[in-house]
């Protein structure tokens, strides 16, 4: 059943989760406090929608016509969450922030009103009204959500459990993983994952062992051929557990320890070198966004073509011959 979304923020989560939503057949919304970057989601959008549509994953009939008149981009946030069923909070991970924009919907927002926020860190709970509480939740993605099919559900403590279970079936009727997780923690899964990775990064990069590009070649050369197939218990289990615990007994070697800054990241940010959206980062990228984000989804949609050709050995939908 289509149901009316308001997507709040239309950066890089905001307006691929716009389009998510809109090609699940829902009725679509989208606001920023920008008005550059809400003018610019349109063209990120069909983008986006330009490379699903080539590489067959999404209907020819879902053209840049048939996006505008699915999502909906609108300068007022009063106007954009009027009679909307989910509310999805996009905005940048500042508490303050967070409350600031919670308090507001919580004025302007119908009580009915579902509120999903896709935190990734922040814990939302203590930010959001009361009485807004049994109807707020968090619905996480993954970048980007319009080929990542992850999403975890996350209910706060007085957050209703038909809600949960409401948003999950929501979820996988659009053909994503809903991962419904017994309470919140920072980073959730995936993202805890991907920080144990990153102290590592910030480590080697900071005492000048090797470069950005050393980084990527060794996962992409030595992980990443492992991970999609068994991933990281199953390849615990293919290694064997004896070696495995050899290998922590007899360890030399100690991970680095939480880290709240890393000198490398802090100076490309002063440099103003902030990512993709700037043209730099760790890389020099040129200012095409769109023509990087056509390209990364190209190579994504071709790898998720063969995954599902190949089939993977480990987790819920293992396969086995």
């Amino acid at each position: 059943m289509a149901i009316k979304v308001a997507v709040i923020g239309a950066g890089t989560m905001g307006h691929a989760l716009a389009l998510v939503y809109a090609l699940g057949g829902h009725e679509v919304r989208l606001t920023d406090s920008s008005m550059s970057m809400l003018d610019k989601a349109g063209g990120l959008m069909e983008t986006a929608l330009a490379s699903l549509v080539a590489h067959g994953e999404a209907p020819a009939e879902c053209t840049a016509e048939w996006l505008h008149a699915q999502v909906t981009r609108l300068p007022m946030l009063a106007e954009t969450v009027e009679g909307a069923d989910l509310i999805v909070e996009a905005i940048i991970e500042n508490p303050e922030t967070k409350r600031l924009l919670f308090t507001e919907l919580d004025r302007l927002a119908p009580m009915d009103a579902v509120i999903a926020s896709n935190t990734s860190y922040l814990d939302p709970f203590p930010l959001i009204p009361e009485r807004r509480q049994a109807r707020s939740l968090v619905m996480h993605w993954y970048t980007p959500p319009y080929l990542v099919d992850l999403v975890d559900i996350v209910g706060g403590p007085k957050t209703d459990p038909a809600i949960i279970a409401w948003a999950s079936d929501l979820v996988a009727a659009m053909g994503k993983v809903p991962l419904v997780m017994q309470k919140f923690v920072p980073g959730y899964i995936a993202n805890r994952i991907q920080s144990a990775i990153a102290a590592e990064v910030y480590r080697l990069l900071d005492e000048g062992v090797c470069t950005p590009e050393d980084i990527d070649t060794a996962v992409v050369h030595g992980l990443a051929l492992r991970i999609p197939v068994v991933a990281v218990m199953a390849k615990a289990d293919f290694t064997g557990l004896p070696l495995l615990q050899h290998a922590l007994r007899n360890a030399t070697y100690q991970p680095p320890p939480p880290r709240n800054n890393s000198e490398t990241l802090d100076r490309l940010i002063e440099e103003g070198r902030t990512g993709v959206m700037t043209g730099a980062g760790y890389y020099e990228w040129g200012t095409d966004t769109q023509q990087l984000m056509a390209a990364r989804d190209r190579r994504l949609v071709a790898l998720k073509k063969a995954m599902r050709e190949i089939g993977t050995m480990a987790g819920a939908t293992r396969v086995q011959e």
